[in-house]
């Protein structure tokens, strides 16, 4: 590798720590490079810092519902996404401390953010999806955007290569709409969910509801413990029994002696060498001190999320750059992509009085894409298509708060568990589009100086129309499952909410329409990377981190080829 007398000279920087981060740090350094992992927020350390992980409500000063008076002052936006609770708050940043703009405060975007080592990979879902061949293929079939520059066949042994380490529990189906993967043994359906599978699919031959395919280890698995359904997740597992930079990508990457990890970090930009055309660090603030510093590498992935990732390339100005690096195109923030929900049915499942579930599986079921994916199947008002994500059980005490009664008989009520009920919800693609962006704020700073981030973004006709069958459909295959009282539901939606943001530094075969190639790498700058959700062309109905895990793991094999060729 090139070696440098310069101070704070690296291989490889690795911006972000969370799932595209910790596979970058991982992958870059088992191939030999020291690698600096710059994380902008705290430590957190495996294990230790998961401080309610097994903690009762009543051990909970607000009984885990949380000081709303708080939450609602100072992490106003981020509460209205559902995800937020007295046990997980200390994971999600103060809105206050760290603003955005919006254009509509009572519609805004809800950025949901984590600003510490692992980043959202101590929260998220875990829901794990390869997309298709039709996923990769649809915008250039249909018209929209621009094309893929990769296919699905390019990067499917990169999807078998990170099931294969973040071990992935799931149900073969054979589905072409969903392909299957490197499966760990499945999680069970519960005896209602194995009722309403067979109803659906015996009604609906098209559509199949499988376990969900879950980060969740159902076996001991490259030295992590099995899952034993506790479920409080989002409060970090200590066992590792679910994927996250913790767990395994940190830990393997320190293990090669070749990582050094730097936490409380704010990269403020790329620093760009004209003369040789290509990026030869980046510029940092220190989050305590405010001390600025520059460190240096030959090649830099930008691994920050979506929106962070081209924010930093927004304020890496320059001469041959003046509206962010990589952005001769102007599309630079632009195609800003989610997927939108808060839409479907539930209702009661008679029967099975004597039969309850069995601890607390952290994962449901699955319905895939099943429209728009034949010509029997196609929908005259809107393409692409959705999937739903839902559970059956039996409500327990919880279930008073809207019951009539008072005292001991409505007691002795709530000593046995409710009826079964039976709830799923979609998740939609949203088509890009240009007019859903992100840009700087040219007047506004954080407490850093860096620009603030301005976010307009909105769904179309062709999300609305969706959200119509997606409400009709779940509800049918409920009723047909023999459901009694089923309703259907749509809920207030704000983009954002999905937590899957997408899009604004696109991947594409054309330098003047998009800003990364094939490989993520940069058209206009050889050396930088990027592979967390900024990369995304289209957004797919799918659960989207196992893709950036896979486009993370395939772009540094193909960097550090080109390192090693003194391509770079």
């Amino acid at each position: 590798m090139h070696i440098s007398n310069q101070v704070n000279q690296y291989d490889a920087i690795v911006v972000g720590s969370g799932i595209s981060g910790g596979w970058a740090a991982k992958e870059l350094t088992e191939k030999g490079l020291q690698t600096l992992v710059l994380e902008r927020g705290r430590n957190v350390e495996h294990g230790k810092d998961y401080i309610t992980e097994h903690k009762a409500p009543w051990e909970m000063e607000f009984r885990g519902r949380g000081n709303r008076k708080y939450l609602e002052k100072e992490k106003p936006r981020q509460l209205r996404s559902d995800v937020i609770n007295e046990y997980n708050e200390h994971f999600f940043v103060n809105d206050n401390t760290h603003p955005y703009e919006v254009d509509d405060e009572e519609n805004p975007f809800l950025w949901v953010r984590g600003y510490h080592v692992g980043g959202r990979s101590l929260t998220w879902g875990r829901q794990s999806y390869r997309w298709s061949p039709m996923d990769f293929q649809a915008n250039a079939e249909e018209g929209i955007a621009v094309e893929w520059p990769i296919t699905y066949e390019e990067i499917a042994p990169w999807y078998d290569y990170v099931e294969q380490f973040a071990g992935i529990s799931g149900q073969k189906e054979g589905l072409p709409q969903l392909p299957d993967g490197q499966f760990l043994p499945p999680m069970a359906l519960n005896c209602v969910e194995q009722e309403v599978k067979t109803a659906i699919e015996e009604t609906f031959p098209e559509r199949t509801l499988t376990i969900g395919r879950a980060a969740v280890l159902t076996e001991a698995h490259n030295g992590r413990g099995a899952c034993h359904y506790c479920g409080p997740c989002s409060r970090g597992c200590s066992v590792g029994a679910y994927f996250s930079s913790q767990s395994s990508t940190l830990p393997a990457a320190r293990a090669t002696g070749n990582m050094t990890l730097r936490p409380n970090s704010i990269v403020h930009s790329v620093i760009y060498d004209k003369e040789t055309g290509k990026a030869t660090g980046v510029r940092v603030i220190d989050r305590e001190s405010k001390e600025s510093m520059e460190f240096f590498a030959d090649v830099i992935f930008l691994n920050a999320s979506a929106l962070g990732s081209t924010q930093i390339l927004l304020n890496s100005k320059s001469e041959v750059f003046p509206e962010g690096m990589g952005n001769s195109s102007g599309v630079l923030g632009h195609y800003l992509m989610d997927h939108h929900f808060r839409v479907g049915a539930s209702g009661t499942y008679e029967g099975h009085l004597d039969t309850y579930t069995f601890g607390n599986r952290p994962n449901g079921f699955y319905i895939p894409r099943f429209r728009n994916i034949s010509p029997e199947t196609d929908h005259p008002d809107f393409i692409r298509g959705y999937g739903f994500q839902g559970r059956a059980g039996r409500p327990s005490w919880g279930r008073g708060v809207d019951m009539d009664g008072f005292g001991s008989e409505l007691k002795q009520k709530l000593r046995d568990p409710g009826p079964w009920q039976v709830g799923m919800t979609a998740f939609g693609e949203i088509l890009p589009d240009y007019d859903n962006y992100v840009e700087l704020d040219e007047e506004k700073t954080d407490e850093w100086g860096i620009p603030l981030l301005r976010i307009k973004a909105s769904i179309g006709e062709n999300e609305r129309n969706m959200r119509k069958d997606m409400a009709e459909t779940a509800a049918e295959m409920l009723e047909a499952a023999g459901a009694t009282d089923v309703s259907s539901y749509e809920s207030e939606y704000l983009f954002g909410e999905g937590i899957h943001e997408m899009g604004t530094a696109r991947m594409g075969n054309d330098p003047e329409t998009s800003v990364l190639n094939g490989h993520n790498q940069l058209h206009e700058v050889p050396n930088v990377f990027v592979t967390d959700g900024a990369c995304m062309t289209s957004a797919a109905c799918q659960n989207p981190s196992l893709t950036y895990m896979a486009l993370t793991a395939r772009a540094v094999d193909y960097a550090v080829d080109q390192l090693n060729k003194n391509n770079l």
